[in-house]
């Protein structure tokens, strides 16, 4: 038999995500709009979500589903929380809409960089992963890095506010040369139609997109490494939180650790592409990242 109180939580948490949050901002009806507080009485948690592939992104039924959401809600779950309740909006808007409040943590699988780190405050690292470049079939230009595609003169295509938007301007690729997207497939669309020459994004994500539109007429370059004033830029994704929801944090740090800890993250990661290599290295933390500073 359903429960009543958990039918009225699901009606709204459902309107929350349709008003992008404000219901919830708003502490409408019994549900906490203190995001802890809400989970350790059962209730859901809101995600930010931007349709990335395969990391965060919700499927025909409107749940969301990816590696980072997948994670999410086992980690919830495991600390007593009910569910998840997805927001999707474009990438650029997340971080902006994260500190206003409309939804309590970013599920996207946001790679931390020196410059979020100054807006948000980031998990413990969830999985780290190589950047890849998307090229026409056969590699034309022959480009394997972004100093690569410098100095092949080619256009790039990155996603708008994007950490490969970050690593085109430290691999001093012109500004006039860098195309912006709104999303992924817009991205992979771009580059099929020359619109950008080349396209930079986490590996992982450009192979599951070549996976799904077979006969695009693109490949994916070996992984690698981008730098950032001469320093190797890891590539590592983690769950963003508002900086002043500490507690809230810890305690979703805390579920996350022992997820990873107990081999399970594994058996959640990998039917969306990811392998042990993706498995963060237990001593590589948050300052690291933040200070760009090499961490295996």
């Amino acid at each position: 038999m359903n429960d009543p109180s958990r039918l009225s939580r699901r009606r709204l948490f459902g309107a929350a995500a349709a008003l992008g949050g404000a219901a919830l901002v708003a502490g409408c009806g019994r549900e906490s709009s203190d995001p802890l507080e809400r989970m350790r009485s059962g209730g859901d948690v809101v995600v930010g979500l931007s349709g990335e592939r395969p990391f965060g992104y919700t499927d025909g039924a409107g749940r969301p589903t990816g590696e980072s959401p997948e994670v999410a809600r086992a980690v919830v779950a495991e600390l007593g929380g009910g569910g998840l309740i997805a927001v999707q909006m474009a990438f650029d808007q997340l971080v902006p809409n994260l500190l206003d409040g409309r939804f309590d943590l970013i599920a996207v699988g946001l790679t931390v960089t020196p410059l979020r780190c100054q807006q948000v405050a980031f998990s413990r690292p969830d999985f780290v992963a190589r950047t890849g470049l998307l090229v026409p079939t056969g590699n034309p230009l022959g480009v394997a890095t972004l100093a690569g595609v410098r100095r092949a003169g080619a256009s790039l295509g990155v996603l708008r506010s994007s950490a490969e938007q970050e690593y085109a301007y430290a691999a001093r690729i012109p500004a006039e040369r860098i195309v912006l997207f709104d999303s992924q497939g817009a991205l992979v669309r771009g580059v099929a139609t020359g619109e950008a020459q080349v396209g930079a994004l986490t590996r992982i994500s450009l192979l599951d997109e070549v996976r799904r539109n077979a006969g695009i007429g693109l490949e994916v370059t070996a992984g690698f490494t981008p730098e950032v004033d001469g320093r190797p830029a890891i590539g590592a994704g983690a769950f963003a939180f508002r900086p002043a929801d500490t507690a809230f944090r810890a305690e979703f740090d805390r579920g996350l650790t022992a997820l990873q800890d107990s081999g399970r993250w594994l058996e959640i990661a990998r039917p969306f592409g990811f392998t042990e290599a993706n498995l963060p290295p237990r001593d590589l933390t948050i300052d690291d990242l933040c200070a760009r500073t090499p961490g295996s």
